[in-house]
Formats: structure tokens, C-alpha cells, sequence
């Protein structure tokens, strides 16, 4: 396999394979461990409903002359329709990183979803929280595109959960959302369970249908993702 076309399937953008046959300047990534970070992506029709750190596996990708390969990739099923991809960050691209990248960089998954965590905070700033609309309020950082990256945060949750005993729940619907509730306000809850649906079928960058409940310090599914409900009706 070339350079170029690796590079090209590497992309987490959609449409990368398609680009390699296209003559372009390669994007120099660096891949040393202060420029890995974490993103969430939907994992369509699945719900797992306690965290996890799954590897994805093998995937296969289909090339522009038909032909099929098989690609090794740092991307662990984590809890409800999410899955974590790892990444190397161009600041203007993302390319998926290696299980091999994470032997060179000595990080097993864990290892490394910590350093993402870091990276991400050094690089576009700690996690921000400002009121939304029907009580709830809302996260954010400096890059629109990875607040939903703060979901991985788990210092940022433990010292909220400080002040909510009863835990927070939680909706991704899209990379530039990320909004929350204390688990004790029925109100606001309820404006979640409105808001996170509405905003998700909207988006063109969907992330999750369900709701995530962070009590003792772990993730669990507060409410199912919407292919879920729809499969137990």
C-alpha cells in the first residue's frame, strides 16, 4: 500500500478514499504523543450500556478500484452508540492513530485516552460551562468541533458530581454539543430528553441518540439511543 493511499484511509473525514486519487500535498501529521487526542463517533444500531475500551477490530475499507483492504486502527467501542477514535490533530485535520502508534508511544487504551484527555485540554482549553435553554447547561472549549471530546474528561465530571450527588446525565448529539443536567431536576431532565433528540436529528455531525448517566465516577445509559427504543417497541 502507498504512502498517499494510507494517508488517505486514515482520515477520519468522510470521503478521504475517495481523494487518493486525486494529486495533493500530503498533510504533515505529527505523531508524537502531545498531539494525540480523542474523538467520539456514533457506532449506528449498537447500545452498550456500561463503558468499555472494545477494540473495534479489523475494518475494511473498499478502494476506488474495487479492491478491498484490511486496516488496523485505534477505535474502542465505549458505552450506548459511541465508539472512541484515537487521533493525531493537524489543528486543521485528524488522522487516526495505529495500534502500532500506540506501541510505539507505549500507551495501552486507557494510557492513552488520559493523554488524549490532556492534549486536549492544553490545546483548546479546559472544559467551559455556561447555561442553555430549559435549565440545562452546556460544554465547551475552544475548537466547536471537539466539545463532544469532554464527555471523555473524567476529572471534569468527578467535580461536578462533587456538587450533584445524585449524579448528572448527559447528551452528545453532536461534536459541538455536549449539554448536562443534575439528575435531581426533573425539569431539566425533562427539557434533555426533548432537546438531545431534536438536536441530533438536525445535525449533520451526529455523534449519539441516548442520554448517559455519570454517577460514582462511570458512565452507564440513562436512556436508550433512539434505534434501541425503536428495536424494543
Amino acid at each position: 500500500m502507498t504512502k498517499r493511499l494510507w494517508w488517505a484511509l486514515c482520515l477520519v473525514g468522510v470521503g478521504a478514499v475517495a481523494r487518493a486519487q486525486v494529486p495533493s500535498p500530503e498533510p504533515v501529521f505529527d505523531t508524537r504523543e502531545a498531539n494525540l487526542i480523542a474523538v467520539l463517533r456514533e457506532s449506528a444500531g449498537a447500545n452498550q450500556e456500561e463503558e468499555t475500551l472494545q477494540p473495534y477490530g479489523t475494518l475494511q475499507a473498499r478502494l476506488p478500484d474495487g479492491s478491498e483492504v484490511e486496516l488496523e486502527t485505534s477505535w474502542y467501542r465505549y458505552v450506548g452508540d459511541m465508539h472512541i477514535r484515537l487521533v493525531f490533530d493537524s489543528r486543521t485535520q485528524l488522522q487516526s492513530a495505529s495500534p502500532d502508534d500506540l506501541d510505539r508511544l507505549r500507551l495501552d487504551p486507557e494510557q492513552a485516552v488520559r493523554v488524549a484527555v490532556g492534549n486536549l485540554r492544553r490545546t483548546y482549553g479546559e472544559p467551559q460551562v455556561r447555561p442553555w435553554t430549559g435549565g440545562l447547561m452546556q460544554v465547551s472549549g475552544r475548537a466547536d468541533d471537539l466539545n463532544s471530546s469532554y464527555f471523555l474528561d473524567r476529572d471534569f465530571w468527578s467535580d461536578l458530581e462533587a456538587r450533584h450527588r445524585s449524579g448528572l446525565v448527559v447528551a452528545v448529539p453532536q461534536r459541538g454539543g455536549l449539554l448536562y443536567a443534575p439528575a435531581d431536576d426533573p425539569h431539566a431532565i425533562t427539557a434533555l430528553r426533548f432537546s438531545a433528540p431534536a438536536l441530533y436529528a438536525a445535525s449533520r455531525t451526529r455523534v449519539s441518540s441516548a442520554l448517559y448517566l455519570f454517577k460514582d465516577g462511570h458512565w452507564s445509559v440513562f436512556q436508550p439511543p433512539l434505534s434501541a427504543e425503536r428495536t424494543a417497541q
